[in-house]
This record gives C-alpha cells, structure tokens and sequence, in this order.
C-alpha cells in the first residue's frame, strides 16, 4: 500500500513532474539529481527537461529546506504556508549552531534584509554570488556561515531554490512562485502536513509522522487529534490511514513493478521501520552507516538490489541480494536502461 501511494507498485506512474510531487508531497533534494531521479521513478516517460521545465518555466515543483530542516522538492503551491509551520521550528533548533559561529540575532536578520535586496535588484544568484554580498556584513566567505545565512533566509520564507545556471544552483526570492494556495494558520497548516504525509505513506503511525517532519511528538499527535476528530483518518493496530481512501488493485497483468531508486529516497526515509520496504536480512546494505542510504531497486515495493552510477551515469551496475528469476531479470534490464537514457540526458541539458 505505501508503495502504491508512493506511484511504485501496480504499474502507478504519474504523467508530469507536478503530478509526482503533488502525489507525495515531497521528493528528497539533498542532491539535486536524485531528486530528478526520485520524480522519474515514480512518473511516464518524464524526461529530465521536462522536470527543469516544471522547476523553472511552471514553477509548479520548488527545492527549498523544508522537512527536518533539509532539502525536498515539494509543490509550489504549497512552499509558503509548509514555510510557515516548518520554518519557525527548525531555525529554533539551529540557533546553538548559530552561536558558534558568531551569527547572533541582529546579524541573522541585517543578512535577511541584505539577501532580500541583492535578490531583488540583480537575482537569481548563485550561493557564491551571495556569499560574495555577504562580505559587506563581516562575513567571512569561508566556512560555514554563509551557507547557514542562506539557509535562514530560505527557512524565514523569504528565497527559494531557483533557475540552474550551468552545474550551479541560484537563489531567488519566494515570491518567483506563483501566489496561489492556500494561507493555513499553524493547527490547520499541521492538520494539512500530516493528511499529506498519510496520503504518500498511509499506512502509517503517529511517530512515522514525526520523524518524516522533524517536528515534536506532541505536535504530530495534535495534528492525528485534528484528523481524527474530522472522521479524515481511521486508526487499526496502532497504523493510521485515510478514511475512504482505500487500496484498489489495478486490473493489469502481474508483471514485477521494478523501479531504481535514488540514494536517500523518501520511500525509504518515511517511515521508522524498514521492513515494509526492505527485507532485514538485507538492511545493511542499503543502510551501511554513517547515514548513508543507498540507491535501490525494487519490485513491487520491496528492495532486491542495490546499484550505482558508474562512467558519468552511462552505465548502472547492480548489486542483488540474492539470485532473482527471469521475469524480475527483464523488468530490471529495461529500468536500468531507462536510467541510463535519462542520466545522459540530464547532461545534455543546456545551461
């Protein structure tokens, strides 16, 4: 069920790059072309131009901080008021790191007011162009501060991840999205998260929730109340799911849905337990240690193989767990292919 939701299982593929990340709400983007491959997995034939075109011309997709504090690509749509709720909270949390490097109160918000200006007269940026104006301030373009005053600015709701120019990412101010969604106080905003994640993840518990999100155990508990108390959601077994909206097998040949998967896929990261996804003779392989969670292949939503880029992207070798039969061999032949087609087309993407 959580792969079907996740439009990896019965032959559930979206059409756009809008519609893969609508469906799950969020695509981790720690990594940019992960995140590419992560919409393309779980779509039809979308190409990596398509997905730059849903980025930067419909602006319908955006890569900011948003869960946990770290990068996702989630809708447009919704980047204002998931800013609204996450943001608060994980600048909170980052303040100790903020002291040790000498970014106090006044600092963070003259950076702020500076981000927004540069932005706005001669935006986008790139991170070295801002860290550039960031001198101004006393900041020294070494280390790690720049990259959190940026990143302030982007969990403050005020830049977001804009245009590619060539191999670097810019910066533009938030309202390059369109104006459209909804405005959501803090409970209804919560209540909203945590029906998103049900409809990417159910079934699902209330600590799944919390770990996906980065946010207090009683926050999600408070958002579970609100869902429950709607009829949104019903709970069997300490798992929770949405009310009528049930698993409904697709009439189709079973055939092996095989699909790669990127290293750090939030099919893997959204839940606290890992064998709905992956076998526990076979978990140190996909997660080897020091955080680490590496490329998977899966058929019909369980992981049998791990694999990885080689030559640039040109070729993928894989790494099963253990013997597969023909028909998974077929299935794993022409996805790999398909990879291969779409990391060489992402390297010819003009800048």
């Amino acid at each position: 069920m959580r792969a079907r939701a996740q439009a990896l299982a019965d032959g559930v593929r979206e059409d756009s790059a809008a519609a893969v990340v609508r469906r799950v709400f969020a695509i981790q983007a720690q990594d940019a072309t992960a995140a590419d491959l992560g919409i393309r997995a779980r779509g039809r034939d979308i190409t990596a131009s398509a997905i730059r075109t849903a980025y930067e011309d419909e602006t319908s997709i955006v890569r900011n901080w948003f869960m946990r504090g770290t990068l996702h690509t989630i809708p447009g749509e919704d980047a204002r008021w998931a800013l609204r709720l996450l943001g608060p909270h994980f600048l909170a949390a980052t303040s100790r790191r903020y002291q040790q490097l000498g970014l106090d109160d006044d600092l963070r918000q003259r950076a702020d007011h500076l981000i927004r200006r540069v932005l706005g007269t001669h935006g986008p940026l790139t991170r070295a162009e801002l860290t550039e104006h960031l001198t101004v301030l006393g900041i020294s373009p070494d280390g790690q501060a720049p990259f959190h005053l940026i990143r302030h600015a982007a969990l403050a709701g005020i830049i977001c991840h804009g245009p590619q120019r060539a191999a670097d990412t810019t910066y533009v101010l938030l309202d390059w999205l369109p104006s459209t969604g909804s405005h959501l106080e803090q409970d209804a905003a919560l209540a909203e998260l945590a029906r998103r994640y049900l409809i990417a993840f159910a079934p699902a518990g209330v600590e799944d929730f919390a770990a996906w999100s980065g946010l207090p155990i009683t926050w999600a508990r408070s958002a579970w109340k609100k869902l429950a108390q709607s009829g949104t959601i019903t709970t069997d077994a300490g798992l929770t799911a949405l009310a009528r909206h049930g698993h409904q097998p697709l009439d189709t040949p079973r055939t092996p849905d095989v699909r790669l998967l990127p290293a750090y896929d939030n099919y893997l990261t959204g839940s606290q337990t890992r064998e709905g996804c992956v076998p526990a003779a076979h978990q140190a392989r996909v997660w080897p240690g020091g955080g680490t969670i590496r490329a998977t292949v899966v058929a019909d939503g369980l992981a049998v193989a791990t694999w990885t880029r080689r030559s640039g992207g040109r070729t993928i070798q894989v790494e099963p767990f253990q013997p597969w039969p023909p028909q998974i061999q077929t299935e794993v032949d022409t996805e790999t292919a398909a990879v291969a087609r779409f990391l060489r087309s992402t390297a010819l993407i003009e800048p």
